[in-house]
């Protein structure tokens, strides 16, 4: 797993490259958390090159939302049909914010 990132004007958009799963997962959420410990509270995570995601995958994405509830935001964007298919699976895809694409993540945070 890759992690990287790039600033679009006051959101952070953070790419994760490979399979989050058990093994990758702890690594994320550090990652993540150093991110919006760092003042980071509008974050976009685009998992278009995600090869898969496991249930510890799925929590470091609740953690993270649960970590920036009413000081920032998160939306999940460019999910792949098998990343899509497990988030749907799991009810993910209605707890948080999922968006199609990364331009609509964007535009989401910018209201």
């Amino acid at each position: 797993m890759e992690i990287t990132q790039k600033h679009k004007s006051d959101v952070l958009i953070i790419y994760i490259n490979g399979k989050l799963d058990a093994e990758t997962a702890p690594e994320a959420e550090k990652t993540i958390f150093k991110i919006i410990d760092n003042g980071n509270l509008k974050i976009i995570i685009n998992l278009g090159n995600t090869q898969y995601i496991s249930s510890t995958g799925l929590r470091v994405m609740l953690t993270t939302a649960k970590k920036l509830k009413n000081i920032g935001f998160l939306r999940i964007s460019n999910l792949n049909d098998i990343v899509e298919e497990i988030f749907q699976i799991s009810g993910f895809n209605k707890i948080l914010n999922v968006d199609s694409t990364e331009e609509e993540a964007l535009e989401e945070l910018n209201k």
